[in-house]
């Protein structure tokens, strides 16, 4: 591995806690270079919500290649394209009643959110942007700018302003009622707070610390940003695509955002893609206004499109993602419940699951000790939270009923090892 630690900058992070060469993937599962596999229950971050190598999405993908389809298209009319807007129309916007248009920013999460920022502040005319504790939007500038973490936004470099963080759900463990700050600053005009452009939410955080946000402080707050005329977005980007059941994780809520920001499992393959949807009447852009090099990558096209006609047209992935999800939350719960004089707190929703390994530096570092004992046992995971103290479980929906228990017991063994 020393070319790695030659060249490589330090700046890489997963490759510290999995410190060995992976040479294939198939399905839930990862292969070192000797052969060992690893049960993957990091699924790229939430990228690979169908698994590594799905069959299916691989065939097209060789089939459009070998037909030599084009690859590289910025924004030029492509087949490829063509047949992916026609899907996500008929099986993803059309069922739930979704009038959106589709901006393809440029093929990150964090290229969605700076599209819908900007288009935000070009449509009302404002600059401000509510945030929330604890959030996560990406690495660029104007995404940092509505994070929470505070490492992550320490290596901006420069002040990241035109953003005001409030409380997420539940952050103050009900003892005040929802948004009874936002709200009184809101409507008092002594209060400096500048009249935001938008409010951007997470329905479920992942990176802050697998937090949910209950359905009704959901409805709440579409409902606060309708009367103050606020637009909503809501950063999809790692809880879209299904990993809380839902294609949409804000569907039962029974939200229609005006912004949704879509990136990670999109592609159904872990090839980059981004897709920021508007309502239509936000469509105000000139042509070229925004912009990138990389905003039209047809094999993403080609297998977003197989994922929505092999995945989407039935509800079954749904169903086997909310029944899956509950098994790991009882599992979870069990645990943590094994250990009373340690704090653990089970969270999550469908397959965004974790156990909060205590408060602070101390559960940070159990966390990371949990992950590390997984490895040795063949699991990936990772933390999350302000101080890593979530152990996190992203497997892909796609995992089996074996799997889950498989991964289970490692987790189990894990927290046994450290806390034992």
């Amino acid at each position: 591995m020393s070319i790695f630690e030659e060249l490589e900058s330090q700046v890489r992070s997963y490759s510290r806690g999995w410190p060995v060469v992976f040479d294939k993937a198939k399905g839930t599962w990862l292969y070192s270079e000797d052969g060992k596999p690893y049960l993957d229950f990091f699924a790229g971050a939430g990228a690979l919500n169908y698994g590594h190598n799905h069959p299916d999405l691989k065939r097209a993908l060789i089939e459009y290649i070998s037909d030599d389809g084009v690859t590289h298209s910025l924004d030029m009319y492509t087949s490829a394209k063509r047949r992916f807007l026609e899907a996500f129309n008929e099986i993803v916007l059309q069922p739930r009643d979704m009038q959106y248009k589709v901006i393809f920013p440029g093929p990150g999460g964090a290229n969605a959110v700076e599209a819908a920022l900007k288009l935000a502040r070009k449509v009302t005319g404002r600059e401000s942007v509510i945030n929330f504790t604890n959030a996560f939007h990406g690495m660029t500038l104007g995404a940092l700018s509505v994070t929470g973490n505070s490492m992550k936004r320490g290596g901006a470099g420069v002040p990241l302003v035109h953003a005001t963080p409030m409380p997420y759900d539940n952050y103050f463990d009900g003892e005040f009622p929802d948004f009874f700050y936002l709200e009184k600053l809101l409507e008092d005009s002594g209060s400096g707070l500048n009249e935001p452009a938008a409010v951007i939410v997470e329905t479920l955080q992942g990176e802050g610390g697998i937090n949910p946000a209950r359905a009704e402080w959901l409805r709440a707050l579409s409902e606060l940003c309708q009367r103050h005329e606020i637009l909503l977005i809501v950063d999809d980007v790692q809880m879209g695509c299904g990993r809380t059941g839902p294609f949409f994780s804000f569907e039962e809520a029974g939200i229609k955002p005006d912004i949704v920001c879509l990136s990670k499992s999109i592609s159904g393959y872990g090839i980059p893609m981004a897709l920021t949807l508007i309502r239509p009447e936000l469509d105000v852009w000139e042509p070229g206004e925004h912009n990138g090099t990389f905003r039209g990558i047809s094999p993403a096209f080609v297998t977003a499109a197989e994922a929505l006609n092999l995945f989407w047209r039935t509800d079954e992935l749904e169903k086997s993602t909310k029944a899956k999800g509950e098994r790991i939350g009882t599992a979870l719960t069990e645990i943590a419940e094994a250990y009373p004089q340690a704090g653990l707190v089970a969270k999550g929703k469908g397959l965004a699951r974790g156990i909060e390994m205590g408060e602070g530096d101390q559960g940070g570092d159990l966390a990371s000790k949990v992950c590390r004992e997984a490895f040795q046992r063949g699991m990936l995971m990772e933390t999350s939270g302000p101080e890593g103290e979530v152990v996190k479980l992203l497997p892909p929906l796609t995992v089996s009923d074996a799997e889950v228990d498989q991964g289970l017991e490692i987790l189990r063994a894990s927290v046994d090892a450290v806390l034992g």
